[in-house]
């Protein structure tokens, strides 16, 4: 397993170096599964990141009290509602659709938003 995991964790820290240059695609989210897969791999490579200068912090901050700073929840709200927008108005979803996107696009903006933000 461990080997699945170090795998895992490259592949990660790939998609999430790829995220740093692409707006479109997060680079936290997939750094902080990296670190929890290095956690199980290598504790060389999670100390890495975690002492990482520009990502450390927000993955210590997560790791230890689940904390996302305030840039980071506007920025996720306003491409969730961004997103929605697109849907609706480029497809123009049967209500039911609407519906059932908008709850899915709801649950992680809530849970977002209702972290603790570092330092607080």
């Amino acid at each position: 397993m461990r080997v699945v995991y170090l795998g895992l964790g490259w592949l990660l820290v790939t998609i999430g170096v790829i995220g740093a240059f692409l707006p479109v695609l997060p680079t936290t989210p997939f750094l902080i599964l990296a670190v929890a897969c290095f956690a199980r791999s290598s504790p060389r490579l999670e100390a890495w990141l975690l002492d990482h200068p520009k990502f450390g912090r927000p993955l210590r901050d997560w790791r230890e009290k689940g904390a996302v700073p305030r840039k980071a929840k506007i920025a996720a709200v306003t491409m969730m509602t961004a997103s929605y927008a697109i849907f609706w108005f480029g497809s123009s979803p049967p209500f039911w659709r609407a519906v059932l996107v908008a709850a899915i696009m709801i649950a992680p903006a809530i849970f977002v938003v209702t972290r603790p933000e570092p330092g607080a």
